[in-house]
């Protein structure tokens, strides 16, 4: 254990000590931004992955998630998230039962309908190297938050060359847990309504409602 802390230390202050206001990274990261906020709406099927090398952890589970402006719906292996900008439901099938919460904007939490435009506030960014990932070509980016005491020390994001979109983005924490996103399929423009990101417990016979406001 002592291990793995000395570890994600180092890897961290090596992380703040080159993280910079990158101007390569900068245009990259606005010709990804730009493209994404043309976007009305989308869903994307991807891949979750949990690893920690020092453990010997690795877990994956797939999901789905459907987008439009600031909310979003979150479909894993064992439960949902639906946030419609103002309220969080988080339902747990297992457990027949759903939390309620007010979403807090301000919060450290990386929000998936604000991961095209996250490092414009908080972060520092740096471009590393062209690399490829899951096939594809990307650009290899590193943000790194200005807060010390935030969640995650760094995230890593892998963007297309050829078109600017995200192919997958990592998250690092001071436990030397890494979670890994990876898009593996991608629609825009999809026509969606609002009702799509409220949770109805009528349609949940026998649901337990959890009020956490």
């Amino acid at each position: 254990m002592k291990k793995l802390v000395f570890a994600a230390l180092l890897l961290f202050v090596s992380s703040i000590s080159f993280a910079q206001y990158d101007p390569k990274a900068l245009e990259i990261l606005e010709a990804m931004s730009k493209k994404y906020k043309a976007i009305t709406a989308f869903e994307a099927n991807l891949t979750s992955g949990l690893t920690n090398e020092t453990e010997g952890v690795k877990e994956e589970f797939k999901g789905k998630i459907t987008v439009k402006g600031d909310k979003f719906r979150l479909l894993l292996d064992d439960q949902e998230v639906i946030n419609d900008g103002k309220t969080v439901w988080t339902y747990l099938p297992s457990a027949k039962e759903v939390n309620i919460d007010n979403f807090d904007p301000s919060s450290d939490d990386v929000n998936p309908t604000k991961i095209f435009e996250m490092y414009k506030k908080g972060f520092k960014y740096l471009y590393l190297a062209d690399k490829t990932d899951g096939g594809v070509l990307c650009e290899e980016i590193d943000l790194v938050p200005e807060k010390k005491d935030a969640q995650y020390f760094k995230i890593k994001m892998m963007i297309a060359k050829k078109d600017k979109s995200i192919q997958s983005w990592t998250m690092f924490d001071k436990s030397g847990n890494r979670y890994k996103y990876t898009i593996t399929k991608f629609v825009a423009n999809i026509k969606v309504d609002d009702a799509f990101f409220m949770f109805d417990p009528k349609k949940y016979p026998g649901v337990e409602v959890i009020d956490l406001r």
